[in-house]
């Protein structure tokens, strides 16, 4: 194994990274990646992408883990002891992996650092769930005795967006390992650095050799991962376009997936809401981490009573978040992760004017020295707009509000439901009541209720409709990695 002080060395310009395959660097066989700091343009450094070849040797060596180490019939307690002590290598390096993600995403330094001590939590967490997770007797309709069990499903192909790899990885790795599999994971072009250090940080606790491969590439090492014969399940967070794609190939084999895809969550406020608290977690909701969030709060629906009101509150709370250099402390929007996703929020942007939105604030780049290096765009909010334009129905993935007002709860609830998508909601009243019966009125996996983006790793989250498919996090995020056996015993 390298020395741990190689291992976690910053990427330079003038070399080019080795993978992490079946535990050991391992140099990519494919076109090498230029990976860009987008707060300046600059070059990181450079990684080779993994070919098909490489690919089908890497979940073979998987593959051929699991039956050298008996990883997936070892007592949970000896898993969980090497995923505890993943926890605790990841949070010894946290700073380093956080400058890692600020570099390669824009992502601020602070909100990095956060991540990085949330997916120790996440390999601590699934610690827990392994040891602790039982196996079921149901009752006996005769003379026999029968037992449940969970058994692995072999190697897992993960795949992680951009805009946070550190928990989007942490949320596959540690749920996959404690189930008893072996991961192939593979990294975001943009963000392999960072993907690739935490792969390391299961490494350096011992994981045997073999069980864990990080490997980065485009669209034709995805495509040679996810149609492999010898993936038993694919785990993928990203684009609803590309999540259906790899949907339509797995089911062809019927091999199970866990999809979390896009969304186009609504924000609803109600004239008897504590407008000002509503305000600054509508402004957090969408435009923290520059809006390049699943869950992104991009559609506002405030009651037509208090839109005026709100509309004030919410201009001037969104003018306290500095944009800025994301390793500035007091920056709140660091960069979008790449000038190529810039030029797409301004083309929504522009679609929404055609459409006849008005621009209350932002709509264009920031001025200034500091900004013009990188890819920055200022917070947005598109007034004037209706439900059914582009700019409101598709998914931006940046720091864009469509604001919206209603008259009614009916009217509401039609409208906040009247999208493709359907992973997460909040709502802003102090009606108990009206909570209770909007929440379960709308079509979302997760529901906010006078607060937004408050997550646990306990709790299982997941989308409807084209949100995606099955669940991650708590027991389910563990069980989904596993299949479920029945054995009978004759008394």
């Amino acid at each position: 194994m390298p020395l741990l002080d190689e291992i976690f060395s910053m990427p330079t310009p003038d070399t080019v990274e080795p993978l992490l395959i079946g535990g050991l660097p391992v140099a990519g066989d494919g076109p090498i990646l230029d990976v860009v700091n987008p707060a300046d343009g600059s070059l990181i450094g450079r990684v080779a992408a993994s070919s098909p070849a490489q690919v089908a040797l890497t979940i073979a060596q998987a593959d051929d883990a699991l039956q050298r180490t008996g990883w997936g019939a070892l007592p949970a307690h000896t898993r969980a002891r090497i995923l505890s002590k993943t926890a605790d290598e990841i949070e010894a390096r946290a700073d380093h992996l956080a400058a890692l993600q600020m570099l390669e995403n824009g992502k601020t330094l602070k909100e990095s650092h956060g991540q990085a001590i949330a997916a120790a939590g996440i390999f601590r967490y699934y610690a827990a769930v392994c040891e602790c997770s039982e196996d079921v007797m149901p009752p006996a309709r005769g003379d026999y005795i029968t037992m449940t069990v969970q058994e692995p499903v072999g190697v897992v192909a993960a795949l992680t967006p951009w805009n946070s790899p550190l928990t989007m990885g942490a949320q596959k790795i540690a749920p996959a390992l404690a189930a008893g599999n072996a991961v192939v994971l593979k990294a975001a072009e943009t963000t392999s650095f960072v993907s690739l250090a935490l792969g390391q940080c299961a490494v350096a606790a011992g994981l045997p050799e073999g069980l864990l491969s990080v490997i980065t590439g485009a669209t034709e090492t995805a495509i040679a991962l996810v149609e492999d014969p010898g993936i038993g399940l694919i785990s993928f967070t990203g684009g609803t376009s590309t999540g259906q794609s790899i949907a339509r190939g797995a089911a062809e084999r019927l091999v199970p997936m866990i999809l979390e895809l896009g969304g186009k969550s609504p924000h609803i406020v109600f004239a008897d809401a504590d407008l000002k608290r509503a305000a600054q977690s509508v402004a957090s909701g969408i435009f923290g981490g520059t809006g390049q969030s699943c869950v992104a709060g991009s559609r506002v629906f405030v009651e037509t009573a208090v839109a005026d009101e709100f509309c004030k509150l919410l201009i001037a709370e969104t003018g306290k978040m500095r944009v800025g250099p994301p390793s500035e402390p007091d920056s709140v929007l660091g960069p979008l992760a790449s000038f190529g996703h810039r030029e797409r929020v301004e083309g929504f942007v522009q679609r929404g004017i055609d459409a006849g939105g008005k621009i209350l604030l932002g709509g264009a780049r920031p001025e200034g020295d500091e900004f013009s290096k990188g890819a920055y765009f200022q917070p947005t909010i598109i007034g004037a707009i209706d439900n059914s334009a582009a700019v409101a129905q598709e998914e931006i993935f940046g720091p864009v509000l469509c604001f919206m007002t209603f008259e009614t709860e009916e009217d509401l609830i039609t409208a906040a439901n009247d999208s493709v998508f359907g992973l997460a909601a909040g709502i802003w009243t102090e009606d108990y009541r009206r909570a209770w019966r909007v929440s379960r009125a709308l079509e979302a996996g997760t529901v906010w209720i006078n607060t937004y983006k408050q997550l646990s790793i306990a709790a299982p989250f997941g989308g409807y409709k084209l949100s995606g498919l099955g669940r991650e996090k708590g027991l389910q995020g563990m069980r989904a990695y596993q299949q479920t056996k029945s054995l009978y015993w004759a008394v």
